[in-house]
């Protein structure tokens, strides 16, 4: 069932572009839906900085449709963007595809082995794919489609006529180096990070051409390699005859502007031309855009040509992974959209997103730093359930389970997502043993299915399989260390015998939680419930004697996943065995 109603908080960024956006878009078109707009080149993999371009604009546009307006969600896939470089590291792609570099991307095959027709629908359907599992709706628009199809012909013709202002407007900005640094409030960034922040369309492009003919603002493909490798030799307004010259091929022909549907403005004209066409009202730009003499500066003084106004734009910071010093779609190896789902729900990687403003960067978590962000997920859950949680969390909360459509499916027995990777760990794939580790975490309220527990179980699962070494994952022993137990002193005897006297009355996840941290405690003469308070620092570092111990006797590590799970994990009998009983 929709939900309609007020803003979800005053307290959140989300709200306070909303409110500009209402007001601004009933300024512009009064009783016409919001427009917010996206942009993406599918030139590559679209990695998880790109999506911030998406998300901004969808968590407003949700919440302008929370409070009962309309809102369109404009997606422009890029598609229609030259093939600039073969990036690194996608399966299926050699150095064989250098041959199709300026080519249209929806003329590029796609990589070997795809179902799809050509290189923009193969990387555009796995972000369409993510998207839908994230809840985000949508209009997609492909520029290819636009273009080819004739829509933007009068704005062509347009630009061309009035090239000589846009070429003024240009060339304020030529001998400015655009800044590469972002706002003082931001870490300064290399290249390779501006790169990665790329988002509505080709920030690197050239904004036209200039020679003895004059400046133009549009390229042709050539009709003899279809490569934009073009120089328009000569326009005529009154006919619109254009000639060009292709550099690669060296083909020569003289088109009909007004008839010919076979390139392209270029970047910095197409963006605001676009703005004006769809009446947009909010977009958000990248570090890249946002500079002095980038895309959205020059845009804003552009659109104008084209009758319209420049969008509310943010500029939106980066967002890291942990592990990983830098997010470059051009490295290889840069994770997606598709590559967060399959180790996270859905709800979470909306939260990340929701709760920093866009101008704040953050990272999403690859490796063990999941399981923290998961706990502080849970925390919150928990906050927002009883009531205490700060208005702006709860807010990040709600746009992270629900859209306006309704709630996302989930995980009906969430339970602890660094339990669920120890399991999922121990068990190497045995749905049977799993259930049965689930099952006795809570005695009182055991979990009579995994179907309960998933799909976060799912995701935890995967994580362990496609992020942890295989150094680091558990093997439980299958035979007593009998050396390391005969070697044991008897105060480490007495510390197993301790243990394995309470274990059958303190079966479950909280009742091993106790014993296992309860045991030094005891057998220093304390009480086994004793806080760390009433306790001498000591009984710390026995405690991590006592856990390497077992960890040793168990898995033959130092370390390993939470002693209470893999007690569990491990069964009461095997425990039993190799603990020496």
């Amino acid at each position: 069932m929709p939900i309609v109603a007020q803003s979800t908080e005053t307290t959140d960024w989300v709200s306070r572009f909303a409110d500009e956006v209402i007001a601004e878009s009933e300024r512009r078109a009064p009783g016409k839906p919001v427009v917010v707009a996206s942009g993406l080149s599918p030139s590559g993999p679209i990695h998880l900085g790109n999506l911030r371009e998406v998300m901004t604009p969808h968590l407003v546009a949700d919440e302008v449709r929370r409070r009962g307006h309309q809102a369109r969600h404009l997606i422009s896939w890029d598609d229609y963007d030259r093939y600039r470089k073969v990036p690194a590291g996608v399966p299926g792609v050699d150095e064989t595809w250098a041959e199709h570099i300026g080519k249209p991307l929806t003329s590029v095959p796609a990589p070997k082995g795809s179902p799809h027709p050509n290189w923009a629908e193969h990387f555009k359907a796995a972000m369409v794919a993510s998207l839908a599992e994230m809840g985000v709706e949508f209009d997609g628009i492909s520029q290819t489609a636009q273009y080819t199809s004739g829509v933007y012909r009068e704005q062509i013709l347009h630009a061309m006529k009035h090239r000589r202002d846009i070429d003024a407007i240009l060339d304020q900005y030529r001998t400015k180096k655009p800044a590469k640094q972002p706002q003082k409030s931001q870490k300064p960034v290399d290249e390779a990070e501006l790169e990665a922040a790329e988002g509505s369309g080709a920030a690197a492009e050239d904004d036209g051409s200039s020679g003895s003919a004059g400046y133009f603002p549009y390229k042709p493909y050539c009709g003899n390699c279809e490569k934009d490798l073009t120089t328009v030799t000569a326009y005529d307004d009154d006919s619109t005859e254009l000639t060009y010259a292709c550099t690669a091929c060296g083909f020569s022909e003289t088109v009909r502007l007004s008839e010919f549907n076979r390139g392209k403005l270029v970047w910095k004209v197409d963006w605001p031309m676009r703005w004006a066409y769809e009446g947009v009202v909010f977009e958000p730009s990248g570090v890249d855009h946002s500079s002095p003499g980038s895309s959205f500066q020059v845009g804003g003084q552009i659109v104008g040509i084209f009758g319209g106004t420049q969008p509310i734009g943010p500029m939106y910071a980066f967002v890291g992974i942990s592990g990983m010093a830098k997010m470059s779609s051009s490295k290889g190896g840069v994770p997606t959209p598709a590559d967060a789902l399959q180790i996270m729900e859905p709800q979470l990687l909306r939260w990340l997103y929701a709760r920093r403003r866009p101008n704040q960067s953050f990272k999403i978590a690859f490796d063990q730093e999941i399981q923290r962000l998961y706990d502080e997920w849970d925390r919150l859950d928990a906050k927002v359930a009883d009531g205490s949680a700060l208005p702006a969390d709860a807010a990040a909360h709600a746009r992270a389970v629900r859209t306006a459509a309704g709630e996302l499916p989930k995980t009906p027995r969430p339970l602890p997502y660094r339990t669920l990777a120890s399991v999922a760990d121990i068990t190497a794939g045995h749905e049977d043993q799993a259930l049965r580790i689930l099952g006795e975490l809570d005695p009182a309220n055991p979990i009579a299915s995994l179907e309960e527990a998933r799909p976060r179980y799912d995701k935890a699962e995967a994580w362990i399989n496609t992020h942890v070494p295989a150094d680091q994952r558990t093997i439980v022993r299958q035979e007593p260390d009998a050396e390391l137990l005969k070697s044991l002193d008897e105060p480490s005897r007495q510390s197993l015998r301790l243990l394995l006297d309470g274990l059958a009355d303190h079966w479950s996840l909280d009742g091993l939680t106790h014993h296992v941290y309860g045991v030094p405690k005891v057998q220093a003469g304390f009480p086994a419930d004793a806080t760390p308070k009433e306790l001498p620092p000591e009984i710390k570092t026995a405690q991590r004697t006592f856990f390497a111990l077992l960890y040793h006797l168990l898995v033959g590590r130092d370390t390993g996943p939470r002693l209470p799970t893999l007690l569990l994990a491990v069964g009461q009998e095997r425990v039993r065995t190799l603990l020496g009983e």
